[in-house]
């Protein structure tokens, strides 16, 4: 669905990406991991075509979205849909009004067959007795799942997820994992996370690759990865597994 060939990326000084492989498989999820700082937000960016490689190629269904001018690039985008980190709800808006946003922007539609895809998207994430509520009347999880509704509200065919659990506590993450999970698997989308949670990971991974120095050091599937031998994600595991046992 998404491969990444090669891909440089600088700030200034700062050389973020140094020649990332990265594939991602059509109709599962992969969950990127990586140090803080370590450029995997940047890298998101990149799939999304909000930022240009300084050099490399990164091809959506086989298109190479980095030569596409701009209204190509924007229907690229209508593959996708997006959970930030923090929901990023319109805080002006009801939730029911947060769903229906993009349906308004991107399609034609009459009010009623919106209200009626709004009702749907709600109902997948347990929130359709809540949309008449404002952003500031729910909790950090609903207002996750909220975003979620409002993700896939266009039927999009790759979902991206910014650090879907931060914030929240063990009981509320296990329940965002499983919709997730549960998202992944009804509508048959091609998941992307970026995670630093190794206890969600493995919830939710069908494929794991971890960013390190600027290059995908390690990829594979979450059983591949508790046997590596690569120091660095060896400390990452080493450091979930104490937490585990205590």
């Amino acid at each position: 669905m998404i491969d990444l060939i090669d891909v440089h990326k600088s700030f200034n000084t700062q050389h973020v990406l140094r020649g990332v492989n990265l594939h991602i498989p059509k109709g599962k999820t992969t969950v990127i991991l990586g140090q803080s700082g370590g450029g995997k937000s940047v890298l998101l960016k990149h799939m999304l075509g909000l930022i240009k490689p300084d050099s490399g190629q990164i091809l959506v269904d086989g298109v190479d979205i980095t030569k596409l001018s701009d209204k190509k690039l924007f229907a690229i985008r209508k593959k996708f849909g997006m959970l930030f980190q923090d929901a990023a709800l319109f805080d002006s808006l009801t939730i029911g009004e947060n769903v229906a946003f993009p349906i308004r922007e991107h399609k034609r539609l009459p009010e009623k067959k919106i209200q009626k895809i709004v009702k749907e998207k709600l109902a997948l994430v347990g929130l359709e007795e809540h949309a008449h509520k404002m952003p500031s009347e729910l909790s950090g999880g609903m207002k996750k799942r909220a975003g979620l509704a409002r993700a896939i509200a266009l039927d999009p065919e790759i979902l991206l997820f910014d650090e879907p659990t931060t914030g929240l506590d063990p009981v509320m993450t296990k329940k965002i994992d499983h919709l997730i999970i549960e998202t992944q698997k009804n509508l048959n989308l091609t998941c992307v996370v970026i995670s630093h949670d190794m206890a969600s990971t493995f919830r939710i991974a069908h494929n794991i690759a971890f960013l390190c120095q600027g290059v995908i050091a390690v990829q594979g599937t979450p059983e591949e990865i508790k046997n590596t031998d690569h120091p660095v994600l060896k400390e990452f595991l080493e450091g979930f597994l104490r937490h585990q046992e205590a």
